[in-house]
Formats: structure tokens, sequence, C-alpha cells
């Protein structure tokens, strides 16, 4: 079965105490994105996320210890460690690298959700996905 790596990076819109997630997930192996979604770093928006896994038919998950992935993931099924999450935590790299409001430290930010979701967005289905939205 496929194996997935998840994973969530924290940005800000507008000021830092407006917090604006992308949580994600990557096949293990080729470490290409299967799907993402953004929000808070809540439990809701990670069912989104594993919602939207649905159709792949993973068989083994693998994250950090956040609380929602062993809230929400099958023990047997679930694997925490950053020793399997290191092609996951290299594209958080490459984003902050590529999208200069994705870094932690910057003058560059999003004025509106809808803006920051749309930039980062636009990004990964172009170098992911190899189009547009």
């Amino acid at each position: 079965g496929l194996s997935s790596e998840l994973d969530e990076m924290g940005s800000f819109v507008q000021a830092k105490a407006h917090p604006r997630w992308l949580w994600h997930a990557i096949d293990h192996h080729p470490g290409k994105v299967l799907a993402y979604v953004f929000g808070r770093r809540k439990d809701t928006v990670f069912l989104k996320l594993k919602a939207l896994l649905e159709p792949f038919g993973i068989t083994r998950y693998y994250t950090d210890s956040w609380g929602a992935y062993e809230r929400h993931l099958d023990a047997e099924n679930h694997r925490v460690g950053k020793e399997n999450t290191q092609k996951i935590e290299s594209k958080h790299i490459n984003l902050r690298t590529r999208i200069k409001r994705l870094v932690r430290r910057t003058i560059c930010f999003s004025k509106t959700e809808q803006m920051h979701d749309l930039v980062i967005g636009l990004f990964i289905n172009r170098h992911e996905f190899g189009r547009a939205i």
C-alpha cells in the first residue's frame, strides 16, 4: 500500500497574531505532493486533509508528534518520528526559500487569507503538479 508523510507548516497573515497553516501530505517514496489544505492548527483542518487522502488508500502514515495525528490516525498505521519525515521537511525548506512570505522573519507578508492561500497554492500546483490552478 501507499505510505505518506504528513506535516504542517506555519506562517501568518497580516500579523503574527493571525497564524495560517499549510497542512500537506506527500507520497513517502517519490516525495510527490498528494494533497494540501490551509487553515488553523486545529483538528478540523487536519480532518479535511485526511478526507482528501482517502481515495489514495494510504496504509502507512509518517508524522511528527502533533496531537491531531495521534487522535485521528489508527495507531497500527501511524509512525511518529523525524527519521521518516525528512522529505516533507525538505519541501518546507524549499517553500520557505522560494516564497518569501513563508520566511519566519520577513517584511513580505499576505494581507488576506485568500491571497496567502492563492500564492502558496499556485506555487504548489505549478511546481508539484506541473500546472496552474
